[in-house]
């Protein structure tokens, strides 16, 4: 029996998932139709217009970059932890203490921002057939829900993953190939050039990389489950290369349709003109098909958020385990259940942190999507890019010392990825304001600081670790039998 089969105390379940449930609870995280009702809009509108297909093939060769060293060192390093071991054994164990901290801030951000946009979205999309309940009811529903399956064993989790992405997947995809059939816009829409360079150019590039990256993040979470995974060195890589694949070619496939039903002469005109920008998908849903597919179309835009939610809470139970499994945090995150063996501490204390924050905002009065997701969620985008670059030169650090490996793949092209990324903190973490709409008050330099100081918190614990136990702190990141 081999040691990533072993069945022990405070052990994750191992062989729960294979390559179909490891991939599809990484996508879910990038909600796919979530992107493309909220985000895509939002894209054409206020980034490059026409050049967005093309965006996403950049972006999937980038991603593709990021993943060739990600893959490469995930065959000598298999823990839960993901890029926190990959910094403690690339870096030292300083750095992994601060990945480790970045990483729970990070997530923690992006579910609460998500259960904001959850709870406004379910209000809006329920509102239609007569539910009439406040935003945080539907918020504190999807908290409970996600909890529960957190607490509970993984491939309970991705068994309802596999579901609603595959759902989400198939209802786009029938709009998809209605536009197809149809012709586009006016039978004649679908001559649109995604190869155009002038596009990629026209508008914000930057602000379109923004939108279309975020339906990116969470593919680095194929680590995350290589304690879990079935032949995790043989599962880890394909499912990554699998996932980045998958929603690459369905968003610039989608994406170039989206156009087409609109009219590329017409489409920042017709976007531009609507109250609410995030409408589009979902008038050329009707449009094309007609109003039932539209309305079956809402009702998964909250099943999508809902799988985002749930997949963002399995990444915080699991860092959180290994956290305190390293001695970064209390011994008791470092413990499964007897009989789920999931990281159940660190779902407990994740859902009851949410209920806190969603608590706090609803008090408040806060708004669920311009405040409470815009405010917070990109904090999370900030730190996953931060700590994607941090991964990069990981990647580097770990073959220098260890040998082996492409020159290719250990080395250059982490080293373009690992670049790209760094401009992106950068930017964001100086436009913050603009990107959320905080400019002018506080909270434009204290958001985005929180990943920062998240990492000064991480590398004194580090500190703390290796002061009191040398041993420990030495094997941090470490795969179990090592």
């Amino acid at each position: 029996m081999s040691e990533f089969t072993e069945i022990g105390p405070n052990r994750l379940r191992r062989n729960s998932l294979g390559l179909v449930a490891v991939t599809f609870m990484v996508i879910s995280a990038a909600a796919p139709l979530t992107g493309v009702a909220g985000a895509m809009p939002l894209a054409f509108l206020l980034g490059n217009g026409t050049g967005i297909p093309l965006t996403f093939i950049l972006l999937t060769l980038i991603m593709l970059a990021f993943a060739a060293g990600y893959v490469a060192m995930s065959r000598h390093v298999i823990n839960a932890g993901a890029f926190y071991a990959y910094a403690a054994r690339g870096l030292g164990g300083s750095w992994g203490g601060a990945v480790s901290i970045i990483a729970l801030v990070a997530y923690n951000t992006m579910q609460f921002g998500l259960i904001g946009l959850l709870g406004g979205v379910s209000a809006g999309v329920f509102g239609g057939f007569g539910i009439t309940l406040p935003w945080w009811v539907y918020s504190l529903i999807a908290i409970v829900l996600v909890g529960v399956l957190g607490y509970r064993q993984v491939d309970l989790s991705a068994k309802v993953m596999v579901v609603l992405v595959g759902l989400e997947y198939l209802i786009v995809l029938i709009v998809d190939f209605a536009i197809l059939g149809a012709g586009g816009a006016e039978g004649k829409g679908l001559a649109v050039n995604i190869l155009d360079f002038s596009a990629l150019t026209s508008g914000s590039l930057t602000a379109a990389i923004l939108f279309c990256l975020g339906s990116f993040i969470g593919i680095e979470a194929t680590t995350i489950y290589g304690e879990e995974a079935k032949d995790p060195e043989k599962t880890i890589p394909r499912a990554t290369y699998l996932s980045i694949l998958m929603i690459g070619i369905f968003f610039v496939f989608t994406t170039w349709l989206m156009i087409a039903g609109t009219g590329a002469d017409k489409l920042l005109e017709t976007i531009g003109g609507l109250p609410d920008p995030t409408a589009h998908f979902f008038i050329l849903a009707e449009t094309y098909t007609n109003p039932t597919i539209s309305m079956i179309a809402g009702l998964l835009l909250v099943s999508s958020l809902f799988a985002a939610l749930s997949a963002f809470h399995n990444y915080i139970a699991r860092y959180s385990y290994v956290a305190g499994r390293d001695g970064l945090l209390p011994a008791a995150f470092g413990r499964t259940h007897d009989a789920h063996q999931s990281p159940h501490i660190g779902s407990v204390v994740q859902t009851i942190g949410a209920l806190i924050v969603l608590a706090i905002f609803a008090g408040l009065g806060l708004d669920p999507i311009l405040n409470m997701f815009t405010w917070i969620s990109q904090i999370g985008t900030l730190g996953v890019i931060g700590m994607m670059g941090i991964t990069s030169l990981s990647v580097i650090a770990f073959f220098a010392k260890q040998g082996g490996g492409s020159p290719l793949s250990t080395k250059i092209l982490p080293a373009i990825a690992g670049l790209i990324m760094a401009a992106l903190f950068v930017y964001i973490f100086i436009t913050y304001g603009d990107l959320t709409g905080t400019t002018g008050g506080s909270l434009s330099w204290l958001l985005p600081s929180l990943i920062p100081a998240a990492g000064v918190v991480g590398f004194l614990l580090a500190q703390r670790l290796k002061a009191s136990d040398p041993a420990r702190f030495a094997k941090m990141g470490t795969n179990l039998a090592d």
